[in-house]
């Protein structure tokens, strides 16, 4: 059998149990060992990780099929090459990856106001991630020219409701982290936020800790937790704003709002939070770029 047909190892793990039968391409399997490291945390988010030489001698294969794994790993935003420096695990506290799932824009001006001015409109990333944010001295952090404080209302624990335990795959009466809390941009109420984690995963988590933490949430539970958000899916509508939004967002009853719903999984797609978000859209709208 040549270098290129047998399943990869990983040298460097104990003996593994019996995983059946592999019918998946090299490169693949290659990227599931990668992925399996990643999720033991053998390598931190921010850390490198060996070359794509070192990596090929541990799992004997060739340096382009470990290339190829590598490959897919940073489009799927696991990992981070850097020119001339290697490859790194991603992390919510690198720049383009801080409030990376935020997709709520400033509403550019129109035409009828006049021509935008050199300075209205911000960078940003052709995916619609935020760019860097820059510690402001008053206090919050800047995405795309406004600047973004967070205002936690709420922090504790509770059992969690059916249908929070089901979306977590939680069993019925198990204990949640429930957050509520409020973003602004530019000094006006833009986003209210009610935020549900696993109880069992974050254990210590507070308002007071929420309160004092200077970076985004995501940063917080990758940092102190463990826990990395891989990927979300959302479904959003709108609606008009009971009383508790409109109240914590500033605005009419039944003023139209986004309702936006977020489901977020970390590593093998096991899900971590639930997230229901209410928008203004006073001054903002909801952006995403499909290819």
């Amino acid at each position: 059998m040549s270098q290129e047909q047998r399943p990869a190892t990983d040298r460097s793990s104990a003996p593994a149990q019996a995983e059946g039968p592999r019918f998946a391409p090299l490169y693949r399997q290659v990227k599931a060992l990668i992925t399996d490291r990643l999720q033991r945390a053998d390598w931190k988010p921010g850390e490198p990780i060996p070359s794509e030489v070192e990596l090929a001698a541990r799992y004997r294969v060739s340096q382009g099929t470990v290339r190829k794994a590598i490959d897919e790993l940073a489009a799927e935003r696991l990992l981070v090459r850097r020119q001339g420096r290697g490859t790194f695990v991603a992390s919510h506290l690198a720049a383009g990856e801080q409030f990376r799932f935020l997709r709520l824009r400033m509403d550019e001006p129109s035409l009828q106001d006049g021509l935008p001015q050199e300075g209205d409109f911000e960078a940003h990333d052709p995916l619609g991630a935020p760019q860097a944010m820059d510690e402001d001295q008053a206090g919050g952090r800047w995405i795309r020219g406004e600047r973004l404080i967070s205002r936690i209302n709420e922090c504790r624990r509770l059992k969690a409701p059916a249908e929070i335990a089901r979306l977590l795959h939680l069993r019925a009466g198990e204990t949640v982290v429930f957050i509520r809390r409020v973003l602004e941009l530019s000094g006006e109420p833009t986003v209210l936020d009610e935020i549900w984690l696993p109880g069992a995963r974050f254990r210590g988590l507070s308002a007071e800790r929420l309160s004092t933490y200077e970076g985004p949430l995501y940063a917080l539970l990758e940092t102190e937790f463990g826990v990395r958000m891989i990927r979300a899916e959302e479904r959003i509508k709108a609606i008009a704003a009971p009383l508790d939004v409109a109240r914590s967002l500033g605005l009419a009853v039944r003023e139209p709002v986004l309702r936006i719903d977020r489901l977020t999984c970390t590593y093998q797609d096991a899900p971590v939070e639930f997230r229901r978000a209410f928008c203004s859209t006073s001054r903002h709208h909801y952006f995403n770029e499909l290819s």
